[in-house]
């Protein structure tokens, strides 16, 4: 960009802003679809019974966790609470239990008959590698002698369980669409999802994004924000959110092949710093919390993402089941490292494994092999 064009576009940086502030004010009023959409997308769905699995609540179950964590291999060190010092144990005894069913006990040798030779990728942020490694120790738990290689490159990283022919990747994007390195810096770009080729050709695709959209600062991995032509400093992080998430659903309905590919979103991974959320004002982090809330009830509500999440969904055309852990996990307090990891730092926004992601693992189980 030359110095004549440079200066056009900073002359013009407020002229966007103003464009903006009036489409991102019209987008932020956008209430939900119609109940003709929400049912519609109801439909569209796959229905893995006459029973909603994310409705219930957690039970005390000293048959699990499903594993043990020491012996899996795969656990990196923020997630592994027992390995750095976890002293209570009782949030590894804890199932699901919804309220008009029963969700079926994850079953790793039934999970890799039933997808030999397909691959499943992981989409997302540090949430879908916590998913991601629950899944792999769920397996190799199933079967410990099993032959396994791993593989990594760029931003993907793979192990396969060869005896069946089943692959288990996960993709590194914070975003969803894309951050490019241009001339005035990084730019977020909202309308643009090149990494699409990569994942189209998987059997299963687990997507996730949420975590980073509200980052500021140093932990911000972008300098701007564009769509279309406009370009801007910053934006409204929830219409931000609406917009990449947009760009995402018509890639889905213009790049995947329904035939072929299964699409699950993962819903919004909750964090606990604020006690107020659980009845407990004052509190400012998950360290001392050792058991779930009792009861369906998430006092804090709902989050405004997941509503944009479920209302963005209702547009896509072809089939995407909504994976959605977000209130079950919410009740799940408890499920964090807090400081048991290998940063001793305060963790309340990623999951303890064994824990929490292992139920997410079982609800997916029940989503693509019924």
């Amino acid at each position: 960009m030359d110095s004549g064009t440079r200066r056009s576009s900073c002359f013009l940086f407020p002229i966007f802003i103003v464009a903006f502030s009036c489409l991102c004010s019209a987008t932020s009023s956008k209430t939900l679809q119609t109940s003709t959409d929400k049912k519609n997308w109801e439909r569209k769905k796959w229905q893995t019974s006459d029973c909603n699995r994310y409705e219930g609540s957690w039970v005390q179950d000293d048959s699990y966790p499903l594993y043990d964590s020491s012996a899996c291999p795969f656990i990196r060190k923020e997630f592994d609470c027992l390995k750095y010092g976890r002293p209570d144990h009782l949030y590894l005894q804890y199932r699901w239990q919804p309220s008009a069913c029963n969700l079926p006990r994850f079953d790793g040798k039934d999970f890799l008959e039933k997808m030999k030779g397909k691959k499943i990728m992981f989409i997302g942020d540090s949430v879908s590698l916590n998913h991601y490694e629950s899944l792999l120790c769920l397996l190799h738990s199933a079967d410990p002698d099993a032959r396994v290689t791993t593989q990594s490159s760029n931003s993907t990283s793979t192990v396969t369980f060869q005896d069946h022919g089943v692959s288990i990747s996960v993709f590194e994007t914070h975003y969803l669409v894309d951050i490019e390195e241009e001339q005035i810096g990084r730019v977020l770009k909202l309308d643009s999802i090149k990494d699409g080729n990569t994942w189209k050709d998987f059997d299963v695709l687990v997507f996730n994004t949420w975590l980073w959209w509200y980052r500021r600062g140093p932990k911000q991995p972008w300098d701007y924000v564009q769509q279309g032509r406009f370009i801007l400093k910053d934006m409204d992080r929830m219409v931000a959110f609406r917009k990449g998430l947009t760009t995402w659903a018509k890639w889905v309905d213009s790049d995947v092949d329904a035939s072929k590919t299964k699409v699950i979103f993962q819903g919004i991974s909750p964090f606990h710093y604020h006690g107020e959320e659980w009845g407990k004002p004052g509190v400012m982090n998950c360290g001392m919390e050792t058991e779930p809330v009792s009861g369906s009830t998430y006092t804090g509500g709902s989050p405004l993402a997941l509503q944009v999440l479920e209302e963005v969904l209702s547009t896509v055309k072809k089939p995407v089941h909504l994976l959605n852990i977000t209130t079950l996990s919410q009740l799940r307090k408890d499920g964090h490292p807090s400081s048991y990891n290998g940063f001793k730092g305060m963790d309340c926004t990623h999951w303890c494994v064994a824990g929490v992601p292992d139920t997410w693992n079982e609800l997916l189980y029940s989503a693509i092999t019924s």
